[in-house]
């Protein structure tokens, strides 16, 4: 799947509920994010190639106030963490407009994990 990646994946060190807005069911949690999709870490397997109406709880940032974004996206794959009760789902975003896209960037820049190497 890597090989078909256009942008690196970013880790999250915040806390980011994502529900299935259709459902109102909780999917996951984003653990890693770009503008084109995002890994998501919960409980319950998600059905390969399913559309859905994502609804995230971006936290805020000192750009924007913290606030819900609805992504259509498409559930590109989904498997079950290695000794582990949890679900790892990839989902591709379909449509990203730009106001949405700069919130994205914003988020990605503030709470990705960084590594710091001591100087």
């Amino acid at each position: 799947m890597d090989e078909h990646r256009k942008e690196e994946r970013k880790k999250i060190m915040a806390f980011t509920p994502v529900h299935d807005l259709n459902k109102n069911i909780l999917l996951g949690y984003i653990a890693d994010l770009t503008l084109q999709g995002a890994m998501l870490v919960g409980e319950r397997p998600v059905e390969v190639d399913m559309k859905l109406a994502l609804a995230i709880d971006f936290p805020e940032t000192p750009e924007f106030i913290a606030r819900r974004m609805i992504i259509p996206a498409r559930v590109a794959w989904c498997k079950r963490e290695q000794e582990s009760p949890y679900f790892d789902t990839g989902v591709e975003f379909q449509t990203l407009e730009q106001p949405d896209k700069t919130i994205l960037e914003a988020i990605v820049e503030r709470y990705q994990y960084r590594r710091e190497f001591p100087t």
